[in-house]
């Protein structure tokens, strides 16, 4: 029987495995704590900080006129002043307002805009809460005022609307790589895409416990693209391997595979990049509504690469022995 040579490969990524291991299951791991961290938060009691979106209520962005550098404001101020909203001055308001003390108010573009969660309010009431807030802001921009209201039946129905799309589509793509490949491909195909899930849900875990980033419906939409981009880029690594299987039968499943990934590294990296450009473009020049959709598609594609490249490939030598 004749032994085929090995072809020349300049980077080969089973000697870095145990890196990307430890790597992987480190960043797992911070994942899970963040996450931990945030369910046990009095504030927050759940894996990912919630937005308005899941939670219902009224949410205020505020945009002052500045000429040229805004007064200083804290959120403190604003929260004071919301407080006395409650007071006897406004309990003539049909129907009253609710109470006001636990709203949540965010600072953007170093004061000159600003996000203010609160409980669920009539356009009445948030037309007062806007005019009352003119007197600690100073002038504001009718055209950078923005109310929205969803209430907490709706946000129930998106929140389960959105698990339910991701649980349809992972159940989707298990079965299309099972069919594809076979259940060892399959195995590894889920365990990069609940690694590149569990990755970037950590990261936001970690960003509502430090910066109050909360998650939306765009977030549940930005997991299921992260999902679809790994398993493409996996698939392509994974038709990859089958061929050296074919060409290089005689060699090692180790060796088949440093070749396959070396083969598919460059295409890899040049998608990734060309992906990341207009992703990137977003976060400096798309303004506040798409920063943090951009910053979570950002984060996913990067572990999504990684995984294809570091993770799956380095797993399939163990797995296909056992």
């Amino acid at each position: 029987m004749s032994t085929v040579a090995l072809p020349p490969v300049r980077f080969r990524i089973s000697r870095y495995r145990t890196v990307a291991w430890w790597g992987s299951a480190l960043a797992c791991l911070l994942s899970v704590v963040g996450m931990v961290l945030c369910w046990l938060s009095p504030t927050i009691g759940l894996p990912l900080k919630p937005g308005l979106d899941f939670t219902g209520g009224t949410q205020i962005q505020l945009e002052r006129q500045c000429t040229a550098a805004c007064p200083p404001l804290t959120a403190n101020q604003v929260q004071e002043r919301l407080r006395q909203l409650n007071g006897a001055s406004v309990e003539q308001q049909k129907p009253p307002l609710p109470s006001l003390d636990t709203a949540q108010v965010q600072l953007l573009d170093g004061g000159r805009s600003l996000l203010i969660r609160l409980p669920e309010l009539t356009p009445e009431q948030a037309n007062v809460v806007t005019t009352t807030l003119a007197s600690v802001l100073g002038p504001l921009n009718p055209a950078g005022t923005a109310v929205n209201t969803i209430g907490p039946t709706l946000g129930d129905q998106l929140l389960r609307g959105s698990l339910v799309s991701l649980l349809v589509s992972f159940a989707a793509i298990a079965a299309y790589i099972t069919f594809r490949y076979d259940r060892v491909y399959a195995a590894l195909a889920l365990v990069c895409l609940a690694h590149d899930v569990l990755i970037t849900c950590g990261v936001f875990a970690w960003l509502g416990l430090l910066r109050g980033v909360e998650v939306d419906s765009l977030f549940a939409v930005t997991l299921i693209t992260v999902a679809g981009y790994s398993v493409t880029d996996t698939v392509v690594v994974f038709d990859r391997i089958r061929e050296q299987q074919t060409t290089l039968a005689s060699l090692p499943l180790v060796d088949q595979v440093d070749v396959a990934v070396d083969a598919t590294l460059t295409r890899s990296l040049y998608t990734s990049l060309t992906t990341l450009l207009p992703l990137l473009a977003l976060i400096f020049f798309g303004g506040s509504t798409l920063f943090w959709f951009a910053v979570a598609l950002t984060v996913g594609i990067s572990v999504g690469s990684w995984s294809s490249i570091g993770v799956a490939p380095t797993l399939l030598p163990v797995f296909a022995r056992r």
